[in-house]
Formats: structure tokens, sequence, C-alpha cells
């Protein structure tokens, strides 16, 4: 048994370090973490909180990587940092009572809109055009973020792209766009993980585990990002959402045999 829970550890541990640092840049990294998780043989709540620990101590060593290097508007996510947290409660809280399904059509369609627009508009994200929030902008971020709070907390999966292009629709480059919603994301996901503990639904031996792993993943992938450039950031962010794309349509296809 213990040569088993060994086995299973270190796969875990290569899944959490593959998994945060994609995550660190755009986001995504559930797509490797949550499956890994299912396969130790955690239940779907369990896995989805225990997931939650170890991202949220990727998403915290991200966010001081990009805090670091300046990449980060701290005047503007300090005051939407609240927003995301109660979003992502209100969700947590939500899932336990309602089945995510009829959210995912509805994701799908989104991720493929985000990725053709992504894709069509060459030079975007490649210069930082922010100067200052406008009216408009003011009340479409200050949604999107209690939105895509209450996102992660519910469902989780694309949340990471969906805040990255909120943050490019407000004239920030892809590398200050992934600073930016890696604060959020944090944010969002200390607040699910503290909402999963209450429901005791974390499994600590698979999440500190996992979760130093991505410490790990996360410091190399964020410190990747900013080195690297906006070029490198768009490039696998439009891999990614297209990933997500693929995903859910092959769990849709799955459900439909």
């Amino acid at each position: 048994m213990e040569d088993i829970s060994l086995v299973i550890l270190t796969f875990l541990i290569f899944a959490g370090f593959a998994a945060a640092f994609i995550d660190a840049v755009v986001g995504g990294g559930g797509l490797i973490s949550i499956p890994a998780l299912l396969f130790t043989g955690l239940s779907p709540s369990v896995a989805l909180g225990t997931n939650k620990l170890a991202a949220t101590m990727g998403a915290l060593t991200s966010t001081i990587n990009f805090l670091r290097s300046g990449k980060i508007n701290k005047k503007l996510v300090v005051k939407l940092l609240p927003l995301s947290i109660i979003g992502s409660g209100i969700g947590v809280y939500v899932v336990q009572l309602i089945p995510p399904e009829f959210l995912k059509p509805i994701i799908l369609t989104l991720l493929i809109l985000v990725t053709i627009y992504t894709i069509i508009k060459k030079d975007w994200g490649m210069k930082s055009t922010f100067k200052k929030l406008s009216m408009k902008m003011t009340i479409f971020i200050v949604l999107a973020t209690l939105i895509l709070g209450f996102y992660d907390g519910f469902l989780g999966a694309g949340t990471g792209s969906f805040l990255i292009f909120s943050f490019l629709l407000l004239g920030f480059d892809f590398v200050e766009s992934a600073g930016n919603a890696k604060v959020l994301n944090f944010g969002s996901n200390l607040a699910a993980l503290i909402t999963f503990i209450l429901f005791n639904s974390v499994n600590f031996y698979y999440g500190i585990p996992m979760g130093i792993a991505m410490v790990l993943g996360a410091f190399v992938g964020s410190r990747v990002a900013i080195k690297s450039g906006a070029a490198y950031v768009k490039v696998l962010f439009i891999a990614i959402t297209v990933v997500l794309i693929g995903k859910s349509v092959w769990d849709y296809i799955q459900k439909q045999i």
C-alpha cells in the first residue's frame, strides 16, 4: 500500500508541476491537475477541493513573481480582488446545490469566440495601451471579475483565459493581462479553497505535495512568461483555449454516446 501511495504522490507531483507551469501563464492548469486527482480515485467534489488547495499555492507563487516584475496594475487589482473572492465563495456554495452542466455549452461558445477574436487580431495584446478606466470599462471589469470569480468557484475550466481576455479588452498587453489575471485567480482560488474546506472536500495528503510541486511549476512558468514576453504568452493562450474547446467538445460527445 505504501508503494502504491508513493507512486500516486510521484504522479501528482509531476502533474502538479506541469499544470502550474501552464496555469502561471494563461490558466488552464486544471486540464491536467483535476483529471490527475480523479485518476487517484477521489470523488469529483474532493478532487476539485484538493485541486484548489494545490492551485492556490501555485497562484500565490505566480502572483509574487508578477508583482516583483512590475507586470501587475496594483491599484486596479486591489480594488477588484474582493469581487473575485466574493464571487468564488458564492460559486462553490452554489455548485454543492446545482450541477454545473447547464453552463458548459455557454462556456464552449464563449471560448470559441475568444479564440477566434484573438487569432484574427494579430497585433492585439503585443503592446499595452491602457491609461485609465472609463465608466464603461469600469462597469465591464467589475461585472467580469464578479462573474468570473463565481465561475471559478462553480466550474473553473477556462477562468484564466477569460480573465486574461477581459484585461486585454482594457488595453493591457498579454504579460500584464496574465499578471493581473493571476492576482484575481489567486483570490478566487483562496475563497473557493476555504469554502471546500468547510464542506470537508479537501484531501490534504494529496493536496499539499501537489501544491509544493505547483509552487515550483508556477515559479518557473511565470518567470518564463515574463522573460519571453507577450508573443510567447499569446501563442500559449491560443493553444490552451483550443485545448479547452477540444476537451469540452469531447466531453459533450461522450455524454451523447
